[in-house]
């Protein structure tokens, strides 16, 4: 059941986790260095062949996942630097956007980081609950802003990407690992990590919820308290900070002031169509379809233009047996997908075409 009250959340840049125990993070400057070997490969396999800024670019991406290039897989613990990813070939969306970044710029192009504060992303461990924030590579080539982005078809966003400056983007790096070290049982290199995010963005509300989280495991219930209460004086409607002293004020018998913050917490949920597309899919599960169908309808109110939404109202209406509606959230998810997606809706409509001329 996707319902977390009174639950510890951590938000992250995508998936991490962790075994090795280092206490030391690297430098800012040691996170996005290129080393030689990779230097060196990268110019005679794509800067020698390409002069174009565009053709670069093309050519950057298919060295990343080409297997005469890097052949980087995807792994979502893999939280690196570029030099480990280098030797490791593998990346998650964090480091697949460092090593964009780092490359880009190797390649003489305008690179940035982008942020999304939120997306369809979560998962429940020990009664942790995970959500997550994305990252990913920006470029700017004559004027025109691209985007660089290993899970462009698998996430599901309600905003548009933002820019972010380098000590945001390393700030995500930091703090994906603060939470990969407590996974692993080093609280105290996590805490090191926790920090260091913050030295680089004391703005990161995401960070100052985390290091409370980690405070709390060490023990320092006071520490936990200040981080939540400045983590919601930077965003006052942070799900994690929110849930995070509202489960503060609960262990301490302060039921009110829980109940407020839940109050609020629920409120900021109501007008989040990633959160109603939760609750929909739970329903589902359920075989609740007249629930899923009211929770697919408000996400698709809030937010109309993702596809996604109206093929899960679509199916809701389908086990309903209400055809005509199905196909026609069928056809509007066609109209606003592209693609080998665009293809498996158009597909989905004939066969329920079919079947209802059949009938």
């Amino acid at each position: 059941m996707i319902r977390p009250l009174l639950a510890t959340m951590f938000w992250i840049s995508m998936s991490a986790t962790a075994t090795e125990a280092v206490i030391s993070p690297p430098t800012p400057a040691q996170v996005l260095a290129v080393p030689s070997d990779l230097r060196a490969d990268f110019h005679e396999r794509v800067l020698a062949v390409e002069r174009s800024p565009p053709r670069r670019l093309e050519q950057l991406v298919d060295y990343l996942f080409s297997s005469t290039g890097l052949g980087i897989e995807y792994q979502a613990d893999a939280t690196y630097t570029v030099a480990e990813a280098w030797a490791a070939r593998r990346a998650n969306c964090l480091t697949f956007t460092l090593l964009s970044i780092a490359l880009a710029r190797e390649a003489g192009l305008e690179a940035y980081g982008q942020e999304i504060s939120e997306i369809l992303a979560w998962r429940t461990i020990d009664k942790t609950i995970y959500l997550s924030n994305h990252v990913n590579a920006g470029v700017r080539i004559r004027g025109k802003r691209l985007t660089v982005d290993v899970a462009l078809n698998e996430v599901i966003t309600t905003e548009p990407p933002r820019m972010i400056n380098d000590a945001r983007l390393i700030a995500h790096y930091y703090n994906n690992r603060a939470v990969a070290l407590l996974n692993a049982g080093n609280l105290e290199a996590a805490i090191v990590h926790a920090e260091a995010s913050l030295a680089q963005d004391r703005n990161f509300a995401t960070s100052w919820s985390n290091l409370g989280v980690l405070r709390r495991h060490g023990g320092d219930e006071a520490g936990a308290f200040d981080d939540f209460q400045h983590a919601l004086t930077l965003d006052a409607e942070h799900p994690g900070a929110l849930s995070n002293l509202a489960m503060y004020f609960s262990r301490h018998g302060e039921r009110q002031r829980a109940g407020i913050l839940l109050a609020k917490l629920e409120s900021v949920r109501a007008r989040n169509p990633l959160h109603q597309f939760m609750l929909a899919l739970d329903a589902e599960m359920g075989r609740d379809f007249e629930l899923a169908a009211k929770h697919f309808r408000r996400a698709i109110r809030l937010h109309e233009g993702e596809h996604s939404f109206h093929f899960g109202l679509a199916r809701a209406y389908f086990h309903l047996g209400r055809t005509r509606e199905a196909e026609r959230e069928l056809q509007r998810a066609e109209a606003l997908s592209s693609g080998e997606v665009r293809e498996r809706y158009q597909t989905k409509l004939e066969r329920l075409r079919a079947l209802a001329i059949a009938r």
